[in-house]
């Protein structure tokens, strides 16, 4: 088992199976030293938990716990596409779309659940440059999407 994954065993959380894609696309890419995924749902076990906008049928809370899940799904992503998440370098940056009602402004609150989980995951190394969109609606109706990218050292 990898630091990484003793890390995310400490936190009592378990890297998930990869995500199946939902369209024409990857999980994730390696180019270089760089790993891009594609968006990560909060999807546990193949399934959405929760549906809908963040400041209608979703609280804010409830959807930065979906975030944390988003970024758990894309480290085994990276996983995927590296072999070993103890090869990570550093997070380099991080994009969190946020299905919102039209007078929702708190998506960077919500994006936190994501950058949280790394920083705890990942030390150092989870620090990353953000971005943090509210969107009109996401895949399945998810609340959250997330995206990351990864400098690798090999």
């Amino acid at each position: 088992m990898s630091a990484v994954e003793e890390k995310l065993a400490s936190l009592r959380l378990t890297l998930p199976a990869v995500a199946a894609p939902l369209a024409s696309y990857v999980p994730a890419v390696r180019s270089g030293a760089y790993v891009y995924t594609a968006g990560q749902l909060p999807l546990i076990e193949g399934k959405l938990a929760v549906t809908g906008k963040v400041g209608a049928e979703v609280t804010p809370e409830e959807a930065k716990e979906l975030a944390r899940t988003c970024a758990l799904n894309a480290l085994a992503a990276v996983k995927s596409a590296v072999g070993d998440l103890d090869k990570i370098a550093r997070v380099v940056k991080v994009v969190g779309f946020v299905a919102s009602a039209s007078d929702f402004t708190g998506q960077p609150a919500v994006v936190n659940g994501a950058s949280e989980l790394l920083g705890e995951v990942l030390g150092e190394k989870g620090v990353h440059a953000r971005s943090a969109v509210g969107v009109a609606v996401l895949p399945l109706d998810a609340p959250v999407e997330v995206e990351i990218q990864v400098e690798i050292a090999d």
